[in-house]
């Protein structure tokens, strides 16, 4: 991890946006979704994501797990929303 930082560093990037959520959404009919490192909440309407840098908040109808595997995700579905969550801090959830 700490290479990605001086690499980051050296580029001029911002650091923790190497290791933020990445994703696609095709569509609106699914989604790719890389660096996951956990799956906080999964209904038929929502499904939160956390990564090591925050996470993300996939909202829509339908929604389901196509595949789950190495820190990569797919979701199904009628995807309507995603947003950006920042780390939770003393449990509460912030918006970027």
């Amino acid at each position: 991890m700490e290479f990605l930082r001086e690499i980051a560093g050296a580029l001029g990037a911002d650091a923790a946006g190497a290791f933020r959520i990445q994703y696609a959404v095709v569509d609106g009919k699914g989604g790719y979704f890389q660096n996951v490192r956990r799956l906080a909440e999964f209904s038929r309407e929502r499904v939160v994501l956390r990564g090591r840098e925050g996470g993300v908040c996939v909202e829509g109808h339908d929604l389901s797990i196509g595949k789950y595997y190495a820190g990569d995700i797919v979701i199904a579905g009628d995807i309507v929303r995603v947003e950006r969550l920042e780390r939770e801090d003393a449990g509460v959830r912030q918006r970027i």
